[in-house]
C-alpha cells in the first residue's frame, strides 16, 4: 500500500487506500463489501496503475452515519474524493453496487472520469432476473443475526468503526435495492469511452446486458472490414462466472487493461496481411 487516509465528503467520512503507481484508477467495491473483495483484482491493476480504492457509505471503514444510501450522492461524493486527492480526471472502475456509484459519477461528474468501467452492473431494475427483486425485497435488519457466518459480515465486523451498525445498514441497503431505477437516458448521455463486464451467468439477464451495450453506441452495424464501424465503447463476457465470484477473478484486471490503456488488442486482417 502506497497510503491512505479519510476524506470527509458531504457529511461522510471515507476510507480510502492508495495502492501502485502511474495513472489514477478509482476502484468502487459492491454492496456488503470493502476494498478487500478486490484481493485478487486490485494487486494486478497496481502493477501499471495508481488505484485509489474506496470504503463505501457505510461499507468498510467508512462509517454508516444518518445518511440513507444513494447512488446519486455516492456519486457527488466520489468528486469530492478524486479532487481532494489533488486529480482532474481519473479512469473509474465499479462492481455491482460501485458500478452503479462509478456510472453517477461519470453521468453527474463527466469532466473527472476519462474512461469508466462498469462490472456487473445494470442500467435499470428490469435488468435483474425476476427471482432477484423479491429477494433483494427482504434485505434488512432481520437478516443480521442469520449472516453472522458469511464473509460479509465476518469483513465487516473485522474493520468496521461500529460492527454494531451492521442490522442498520442492512436496512439502509434494503431500502436502496427496493427502489426502482431506470438511467437509459443517462447511459445515452456518457461522452468518455465505457466498457462493460459480465459474467456468463450473471444476476442481469443477457438481453439487457445487449440493451446496455447498444444504448452505448456498441455494435449497432457491423463492423467492417478496417474496424471503421465500431465503438469506441467495449463489453465483455466472462465465462464460467456469476454475479457473486466475477470480482474474485484476476481476469477482470487482465480484461479492463487494454481498453484503460486505450489499446486495442489485436489487427485487423488486413493489417496483418501487410505485415
Amino acid at each position: 500500500m502506497t497510503s491512505n487516509g479519510h476524506i470527509e465528503a458531504n457529511g461522510v467520512n471515507y476510507y480510502y487506500e492508495v495502492h501502485g503507481h502511474g495513472e489514477p484508477l478509482l476502484l468502487l467495491h459492491g454492496g456488503l463489501g470493502s476494498i478487500e473483495m478486490f484481493g485478487m483484482v486490485l494487486p494486478v491493476l497496481a502493477e501499471s496503475r495508481q488505484v485509489i480504492a474506496v470504503d463505501l457509505h457505510g461499507h468498510g471503514r467508512t462509517a454508516l452515519g444518518d445518511r440513507k444510501v444513494s447512488l446519486h450522492d455516492l456519486g457527488d461524493d466520489m468528486a469530492v474524493i478524486v479532487r481532494a486527492l489533488g486529480h482532474t480526471q481519473v479512469d473509474a472502475l465499479g462492481y455491482s453496487f460501485g458500478g452503479g456509484v462509478a456510472f453517477r459519477l461519470a453521468v453527474q461528474h463527466p469532466e473527472l472520469v476519462r474512461r469508466l468501467v462498469i462490472v456487473s452492473a445494470g442500467f435499470s431494475t428490469s435488468g435483474f432476473h425476476p427471482e432477484m427483486r423479491p429477494m433483494q425485497a427482504e434485505v434488512g435488519a432481520a437478516m443480521a443475526e442469520g449472516m453472522k457466518d458469511t464473509p460479509m459480515y465476518q469483513s465487516y465486523a473485522a474493520v468496521a468503526p461500529h460492527p454494531e451498525d451492521f442490522p442498520k445498514l442492512l436496512d439502509r441497503m434494503g431500502e436502496f435495492m427496493r427502489e426502482s431505477y431506470d438511467y437509459s437516458e443517462d447511459v445515452k448521455k456518457l461522452a468518455m469511452p465505457v466498457m462493460l463486464v459480465f459474467g456468463d451467468s450473471d444476476m442481469f439477464t443477457t438481453p439487457h446486458v445487449a440493451e446496455f451495450y447498444n444504448l452505448l453506441g456498441g455494435n449497432l452495424r457491423d463492423a467492417g472490414w478496417e474496424r471503421e464501424h465500431m465503438s469506441e465503447n467495449r463489453l465483455a463476457i466472462l465465462p464460467d462466472r456469476t454475479h457473486y465470484d466475477i470480482f474474485l477473478d484476476p481476469e477482470v484486471a487482465r480484461t479492463v487493461l487494454p481498453f484503460l490503456n486505450g489499446e486495442r488488442r489485436s489487427q485487423s486482417w488486413a493489417e496483418q496481411a501487410s505485415g
